[in-house]
Formats: C-alpha cells, structure tokens, sequence
C-alpha cells in the first residue's frame, strides 16, 4: 500500500499543470503530471498533478472533470487539494474558475478558500486585488486580446464574484500579508465570519507567498497559479533537491510547434526565424479551405530535420487571428488549427523527433493527447514556469521524448534555442 498524497493538484491546462509540477520539484517534493485521471497507479511520490483540458470548456463539463479528478485523488488518501489556475487568469465572466472553485470547495466542506494566481517570478503579481503582468495591469496586457479568454478586467476580486454562483469574494491585501502567516489567518477569520467564502490574497514577491503558504497549510482547497506551489512542501518538512529534477539522457531530433498568439511567443518566434533556422508556417485560411496543411508540413520537415531544430507554427499578431476567426468562426478556427498542429506533433514524434517544445496552452493539451501520454517525469527548469519533462508512453513508447510544454505567456526571447541547449 502506498503513502497517501501530500497534495492532489487539478490543473485547468496542460502547461499550467507543468509549471505547477516544476515548482514543486523544485522545491523538493516528488510530483508526476498526469494526462488526465489516471488509469495506471501512481506510486512513490508526495503529489499527483492531474492535467485537465478544461480551461475553455463549457463550465459544466469542467466542473465534472474537476471533480472526478478530486475524486480519484481523495481514495489515494489526499486531504489536500490545489485548483491550478492561469496565472493571467484566463477566463470570461461566464468562465470556469468560479464554477469549479465552487463545486471543490461544496464537495470539500471548505468554508474559505485564498485564490491567488500571483507568481512574481515570471512578473505577476497582485496588489489591491488587480493582478500585474510585469509593470502593467491585466487588462493593459496583451491579454487583453486573448482570443479565446480576453482578459479586459485586471480586478480579480470582480472578476472572480461575476462567476461565482452563490459565494462571496473578499480580499486579503498586502498590508495584511506583509505582516506574515498570523496576519493572513486573522484575516481569514473575519473574512469567513462575514461570509465571504473565497479571498483573493495580494503577493508582490516571493515571501508573501511563503507567508501564505504557512498560514494555508491545513486548508482542504487552495485556488492558486504555480506560485504558491514554492512554499508548500516546507510544511511537510520537505527540501529543495536536485535528484527530483533527473530525466534519462537526451537523443534524437529537435523541433518546435507553437499555436499560442501571446505577445512572448510571437517574441519567440521572431528570435527564431530571425536565425534563419528552418521555419514552416501555417496558414489557418489554407486549413479552413479544406487542404491537408497538416502532411504538407511534415513533407517539408522530413527534408529539413537534422542538427539544427525547426519550427512549424501558427502563431500571428491579433489582426491576423481576427481575420481568420471573422472567416470561419472563433470557437472553430481554434479547433481546426489545434487539430493540425497535433497531427503534426505525431507525425514529428514518427520521423524521429525526440526533443519537442510546445508553445501554447491549447496546443499542448491537443499534442500530448495525440501522442497518448498519459504521464510525463517532471525535470531541470528552462525558464520559470516551464520545465524539461520525459515521457514513456502512446506514440513516445521506447526510445521515450523530452517535452517542454510552454504556456504561451511564458519564457525570454531565446527560449526556443535555450531549451536545447540546456538538454546538450
């Protein structure tokens, strides 16, 4: 019989479940990422991250993921559960995060939950309520373009209590936590005498979180971004270790598939090209038109793989996506682009790739279900947020692939040649 978990985390994406799994490897807990619930057991590790593609779904059926998630990690044993959102906050006023917030929080018993997506080392952060992305308010980013989760109001505290069905939502601030965990736990207190049953908790750096982390460490649920994975494994004696953080060695091909529109990707993307490195863009009208965008990719990548990695993406500027969504409809041109772009990655994985970055939340979770990897080993960080995994398992079975699942919000400029580099 196995120990029970320490901590069951519910992801809301694929990325944002392995930034999680990143930050608390990286503070020494042993944590694996799961495709979904899993249907193998997981054994000898402190916390199970279980990646739900739910984060744009209709709100109903992310609530029945979220909970048949909650459940299978309750007959593990776990008393602890962590809701994963995005660190920019990702959703519509009709969004999920209220709506499954509140179903964990009903089939808990948790009457308080702190919900927090702040994660300052990738430059986000909450001050009275309003998440920051770097110097500038959510709703000044460009988030604020998104083009399935436009993210027009940097008030949490809003935009939280608009999708809540019957809760309220108060705020911690950072007065409060800046006077530490026994701050914060008063704060709770008259907040929940209120009636309030979520707080959005102000952090501007590391050690608010900490501080957060001591003072919700019995908590049945937190609602949080990846930040606060920092400081939960001190509560269970546990410290940073690089042994956690060892993947199998590296061999094989190298490549790049981006579908994410954000501001850092494009960033990305013109880094690489700028290089001269080999580059295939996809063309989102051509794949409407009905053409196999998707084999005439791979054509050009069998020619061109090699030493040096390639790229084949979709990712463009604003306009450009709402040329494309205007033509054939938002919610449809996602799905056919996210359909080619794991078409592609599986066609990759067949020509011998075996070093793959996936750039876009969405993407991620289409290529990782194409492949059939139902569970990734967590390693070394590339950049915040964003880890080197290895997967053994679906269309990766034998030779195994190194995975570098990237929020599109997330990495420098060279993040696409930096990831390689550090796996040589």
């Amino acid at each position: 019989m196995s120990s029970p978990l320490l901590l069951g985390c519910i992801a809301d994406d694929f990325t944002g479940a392995t930034d999680l799994a990143n930050n608390l490897v990286r503070a020494g807990m042993r944590a694996v990422q799961t495709i979904g619930v899993p249907q193998t057991p997981v054994d000898d590790v402190d916390a199970v991250v279980i990646a739900l593609k739910s984060r744009t779904i209709p709100a109903a059926h992310a609530v029945t993921q979220s909970l048949a998630a909650m459940r299978w990690l309750q007959e593990r044993g776990c008393r602890h559960f962590y809701f994963k959102v995005c660190s920019t906050f990702d959703s519509t006023p009709a969004g999920n995060i209220g709506p499954v917030a509140e179903a964990l929080a009903d089939a808990l018993g948790a009457d308080f939950s702190c919900v927090t997506p702040a994660f300052p080392e990738n430059g986000r952060t909450i001050y009275q309520g309003h998440l920051f992305v770097g110097d500038v308010l959510l709703s000044d980013s460009g988030m604020r373009q998104h083009p399935l989760t436009p993210m027009t109001d940097a008030n949490l505290v809003r935009v939280m209590q608009a999708q809540c069905r019957s809760s309220r939502v108060g705020l911690v601030p950072h007065e409060v936590v800046a006077r530490g965990s026994e701050a914060i736990r008063e704060r709770i207190a008259v907040l929940r005498s209120k009636g309030f049953r979520f707080g959005i908790v102000d952090a501007i750096g590391n050690q608010d979180l900490m501080a957060l982390g001591r003072a919700v460490a019995d908590a049945p649920l937190m609602v949080a971004g990846s930040g606060l994975a920092i400081a939960l494994p001190t509560n269970h004696g546990l410290a940073p270790s690089s042994d956690a953080a060892r993947l199998p060695g590296a061999e094989g091909a190298s490549a790049v598939v981006s579908g994410s529109c954000s501001a850092a990707t494009q960033e990305q993307v013109r880094q690489f090209t700028g290089l001269g490195l080999p580059s295939f863009a996809i063309d989102p009208l051509r794949v409407a038109a009905g053409e196999d965008v998707a084999a005439q990719a791979l054509r050009w990548a069998g020619e061109h793989l090699g030493d040096q990695p390639l790229l084949v993406y979709s990712t463009a500027a604003p306009d450009a996506v709402r040329a494309v969504q205007q033509s054939v409809g938002g919610t449809r041109a996602g799905e056919m682009i996210e359909q080619t772009l794991a078409a592609i990655t599986a066609g990759l994985v067949r020509l011998g790739v075996r070093r793959l970055v996936v750039a876009g939340g969405e993407t991620s979770g289409a290529a990782v279900q194409a492949l059939g990897v139902r569970q990734l080993r967590i390693g070394a960080q590339i950049d915040p947020g964003v880890p080197w995994c290895f997967a053994n398992a679906g269309a990766c079975e034998g030779a195994g692939v190194h995975l570098a699942l990237k929020s599109g919000n997330f990495g420098t400029r060279d993040f696409f040649i930096k990831a390689f580099d550090l796996l040589k």
